[in-house]
């Protein structure tokens, strides 16, 4: 089996999604074994791709503006990743909510929630011109919709008209860091890494 992987949100500074992204692209590669291959898909005019992100992937590192691309890629739904790539695949990942154009092959999206449609004033201009237009029939026309959460997976269902069996739950899990930290005594501490942003709901939690 031949999968393709959007790298592009783990190429730099990884936020959350990009450690997503980049755990993601570890087990898989280690899950498809001899039984298939993952390539990583980059694309920037200035950062490369390092080769040895991940061990046991193959690599295709486009030299082209990210911006450009993705306002052809969601606009026009062209190229194709199969004329970046120069080969075909069985699933096309996209690790965003939005398609990544293919000729052939299941097309997999990744939504981690849909906080772009309930408050778009706190998204970066190209999602905010995109991801609310678009996200819905993009889901709908895809193969798989991946999900970081049940509460997600409801909400993908409920208000973007997704199939149940179309929806694959896939949480994040413990990254593989060392632990620096010496312990402490439970229920003291609450130990959380993102950006500190309405959507994530810290005041919930604590």
């Amino acid at each position: 089996m031949e999968i393709v992987l959007d790298y592009r949100p783990a190429l730099r500074a990884r936020s959350g999604v990009g450690e997503y992204v980049h755990e993601l692209a570890h087990h898989a590669a280690a899950r498809l074994g001899e039984t298939g291959r993952l390539t990583l898909f980059s694309a920037s005019w200035r950062d490369r791709l390092d080769p040895h992100a991940v061990p046991g992937t193959t690599m295709v590192d486009a030299r082209v503006p990210v911006r450009l691309l993705n306002l052809a890629w969601h606009r026009l739904e062209w190229p194709p990743i199969e004329v970046l790539a120069r080969r075909s695949f069985d699933v096309v990942h996209s690790a965003h909510p939005l398609l990544t154009p293919a000729r052939r092959g299941a097309q997999f999206v990744t939504i981690h929630d849909l906080d772009f449609l309930d408050h778009p004033e706190r998204r970066a201009r190209e999602i905010r011109r995109d991801y609310p237009a678009l996200a819905a029939r993009h889901a709908r026309r895809a193969s798989r919709v991946v999900v970081s959460s049940r509460a997600t997976a409801t909400e993908v269902e409920r208000r973007l008209g997704v199939a149940p069996g179309r929806i694959v739950l896939c949480p994040a899990g413990a990254p593989s860091w060392a632990a620096h930290l010496p312990a402490v005594a439970p229920n003291q501490h609450v130990l959380f890494l993102g950006t500190l942003e309405a959507r994530k709901n810290i005041d919930g939690l604590l």
